[in-house]
């Protein structure tokens, strides 16, 4: 299981990479669906995103409670150490 700062690194570049925005603009207190001009098109180029780099496919249920970078970090981070602890 990588760390959670190592994973804010990795998803902060692939963000900033895909997004085509300066990593600068990212922080964990602004919000990820403005700062990243997200509609629904590009929250599911978000999902696969995720899912590619990964293994974990967010679902509409996710979504509900992110609303900052930081949220967003969390909640990954909480399910990859989920699934990390199920596997043998």
């Amino acid at each position: 299981m990588v760390e959670k700062n190592e994973l804010i690194v990795k998803i902060n570049a692939l963000l900033a990479e895909e997004f085509e925005i300066e990593e600068r603009l990212i922080a964990p207190e602004k919000s990820l669906m403005q700062t990243l001009h997200l509609d629904s098109l590009d929250r599911l180029d978000l999902v696969v995103l995720i899912e590619k780099y990964f293994g974990y496919k967010f679902t509409g249920k996710d979504f509900a409670n992110i609303t900052t970078f930081q949220s967003f970090y969390d909640c990954l981070y909480d399910r990859l150490k989920t699934i990390a602890a199920k596997t043998p």
